[in-house]
């Protein structure tokens, strides 16, 4: 499966973005899809995950209650909706995926990587 991700932009802090990972070459529905993010200087770390079915998540503690991750598996899409964006939400953003029922927090369990997209938050 290859995954596409985009949404990313330049925001003021406080505003909103709505991220999305495109899936092609084979449906999303049997995948689970996680967000992860790495700024400048720093490691790759989690941020969302969502499994199969879009009935469990799982959020890293700094994104809680402001990220909201989902899936439309009709579109073979995965969304990260991010609301009051902070400057420590910059970084580029990636999405990862894996044939797999369950929801994957850990980096290196993924099997499929998109591309990143940059989010730049400015205070």
């Amino acid at each position: 499966v290859q995954l596409q991700a985009s949404g990313g932009g330049l925001v003021q802090a406080g505003d909103s973005l709505r991220l999305s990972c495109a899936a092609s070459g084979q449906t999303f529905r049997s995948y689970a899809v996680g967000w992860f993010r790495q700024a400048p200087g720093k490691e790759r770390e989690f941020v969302a995950a969502i499994n199969w079915s879009g009935r469990s998540m799982n959020y890293a503690d700094s994104v809680k209650g402001r990220f909201t991750i989902s899936r439309d598996d009709a579109k073979n899409t995965v969304y990260l909706q991010m609301n009051s964006l902070k400057p420590e939400d910059t970084a580029v953003y990636y999405c990862a995926a894996r044939f797999t029922s369950g929801t994957i927090v850990a980096l290196s369990e993924y099997s499929y990587w998109g591309q990143g997209t940059l989010v730049t938050v400015s205070s």
